[in-house]
């Protein structure tokens, strides 16, 4: 049997991989093969970038791989990976493999997410598929097929994720070709949504139909979610990249949490640049890391933001950490160089200077409203309404999703919208029919209340899907709305944020209440329990905040018990009914919550 890696390196190789080789003899010639791979890719990578002269696809990217090799540093074992073939190239070899069924190894693995693949061993020995829905925007008849898709090659679910995206699960290696093809069909890809790339490009969820907006994103959305994937110089990154669009509306897209952030503004007359709609550029947002996205005062036209997106991401391309993986983000760029420095480099890319403004010509946003991802609310056109549905940590049965797509066909206009509270849109509803759409929704067991704990509640896959979480974040947080639920009447919509690791896929640090998971140990022999560190205060949009810790290494068995005194402390000490969360957490500090939450169970 040959090798499942580098085929053409090992016909070199007077002794072929035999069948019955031990596994651990087949990995140890694979990761051989592997390393004369990569020093052959060191020597002769001017030949793999240039063809005739004229600079390849892959240019950029080994350009930036050679740069710290000529200082004599190390490249990250990922960043040797990508040299030794490219994961754009690696198509037809996880075809194959899924269809002998076979496990990758870590470099495959790594180089499937560039296919949208995850293998998540050893949590589950299967495949997690993630899409890329510019926007949010799905149709009701993808979302139909979706359910056929998973009810056939996975476990019969699909989860929404943070980025206003779906990802479904258990998907077995042999299911993986299908899988892929079966998208495809739908005219859906999940090309790029893993590993080191630019992930799903998020918009406000209600472009083109909310009153309050400045700007219609789905355009922007869609143009730089094409570029992307047309483009495959923009494959070469040193870690992956968000974007975010933000209209101005109703609906916070919580652009500050992204590498890139572009914030429609209203800019008044008599300052440097014309009046009109313009877009912010804010950058270098990683609140896994407690930073939020800087202000750099920069703005553009809303039709040069794909301009101007791609000429940061290549500056990071070229200069971002390929040494140190826990370096190299966006945000750790911008620390080394300062911002004056990075936006220069930016201007040499695109060849011009980026337009500056002061706050004080532009006009002060309206307010977001925190709840209006949930319920009906009244859009531009008379008549007509956005219904936004709770799903309980994000996770819809194939059922759920074949009746969310009628109703979408039948009451509304065929769309459903995603968006990065794990909740879904219906948009264009008649008003007349709202009460109908509801009570199709209870049948599905599918609540649209903006009172229900469960409309804020957001949690990533946990440990039952992820081998980085230290606990199972989605039973977890279900636990806890079941919990306060029976012992609560909570009258506003709290946002409560679980995540399983310190890559805070769920944004535990802007909930109202964060947690963040971690072992606990229980004794000196290394045995541990699961259990959360408990954050609080905070904020997004207009209030944007990284929360503070309240308390360290809570036993995950008395998170419920902990958040009820949170709550109870909130409930009986706001000012009013009107006072929200985060202005009360904001006027104490932590030690006097702390002092309320004492004297509230004495």
């Amino acid at each position: 049997m040959k090798n499942k890696h580098h085929d053409a390196t090992l016909q070199d190789s007077t002794t072929p991989v035999e069948a019955d080789f031990s596994e651990a003899q087949k990995r140890y010639i694979e990761g051989f093969a592997s390393g004369i791979a990569i020093a052959k890719s060191v020597l002769n990578a001017s030949e793999q970038i240039t063809q005739n002269g004229a600079k390849g696809p892959d240019y950029e990217l080994i350009t930036a791989q050679n740069y710290f090799l000529s200082a004599s540093q190390k490249l990250a074992d990922q960043e040797n990976w990508k040299r030794s073939e490219n994961p754009l190239d690696s198509l037809s070899r996880l075809a194959r493999d899924a269809k002998a069924n076979l496990a990758p190894n870590p470099e495959d693995n790594f180089r499937w997410r560039y296919h949208g693949m995850f293998y998540v061993a050893p949590t589950q020995s299967s495949f997690m598929c993630r899409l890329r829905l510019p926007n949010g925007i799905i149709n009701h008849w993808q979302l139909d097929g979706l359910a056929n898709l998973v009810e056939r090659h996975s476990d019969g679910y699909m989860q929404i994720t943070t980025r206003a995206n779906l990802q479904a699960r258990q998907i077995a290696p042999n299911q993986v070709g299908t899988f892929l093809e079966g998208l495809s069909d739908l005219g859906l890809t999940a090309k790029g949504a893993g590993a080191d790339n630019i992930r799903n490009v998020t918009g406000s969820p209600t472009a083109g139909i909310d009153p309050k907006e400045l700007l219609d994103t789905r355009p922007l959305t869609r143009r730089l979610h094409f570029h992307i994937l047309n483009n495959r110089s923009l494959y070469g990154l040193p870690r992956k990249f968000n974007v975010a669009f933000d209209g101005g509306g109703s609906i916070a897209v919580l652009e500050e949490t992204n590498d890139i952030g572009f914030k429609a503004i209203s800019v008044l007359d008599g300052g440097p640049v014309s009046e009109g709609i313009w877009m912010r550029l804010l950058i270098g947002g990683i609140t896994g890391h407690e930073s939020l996205a800087q202000n750099t005062g920069v703005v553009c036209q809303p039709d040069e933001c794909n301009e101007v997106a791609d000429a940061i991401i290549r500056v990071f391309i070229h200069h971002g950490n390929r040494t140190d993986r826990n370096r190299a983000r966006l945000k750790y760029l911008l620390d080394d160089w300062g911002l004056d420095k990075f936006l220069l480099a930016v201007e040499e890319r695109l060849g011009r200077r980026l337009q500056r403004l002061e706050e004080a010509y532009i006009s002060p946003r309206t307010s977001i409203d925190r709840y209006a991802h949930l319920g009906p609310h009244p859009q531009k056109a008379e008549n007509e309404n956005w219904l936004g549905v709770v799903i309980p940590v994000g996770q819809l049965s194939a059922n759920q999703m074949r009746g969310l797509a009628s109703i979408a066909h039948r009451e509304g206009d065929g769309e459903i919208r995603l968006t990065v509270w794990q909740n879904l849109i219906i948009p264009s509803i008649r008003t007349e029919r709202l009460d109908h759409v509801i009570q199709q929704l209870e049948a599905l067991n599918l609540s649209t209340s903006p009172n229900s704990l469960r409309g804020g509640l957001v949690a990533c896959t946990g440990a039952n899907g992820c081998k980085f979480a230290a606990a199972d974040t989605k039973g977890d947080a279900l636990v806890i709305a079941d919990y306060i639920e029976s012992r609560l009447a909570v009258d506003v919509p709290i946002n409560i944020h679980l995540t399983g690791c310190h890559h805070s896929c769920a944004q535990h640090y802007i909930g109202d209440i964060g947690l963040i998971a971690k072992k606990i140990p229980i004794n000196d022999d290394g045995d541990t329990i699961a259990g959360y560190d408990i954050i609080v205060g905070g904020g997004f949009g207009t209030e944007a905040k990284i929360g503070e810790m309240l308390w360290p290494a809570i036993p995950a068995e008395e998170c419920p018990n902990k958040i009820e005194s949170i709550l109870s402390a909130y409930l009986n000490h706001r000012i009013n009914s009107s006072e929200a969360f985060t202005t009360f957490i904001n006027r104490l500090t932590v030690g006097k919550l702390k002092k309320l939450i004492f004297e509230g169970a004495e």
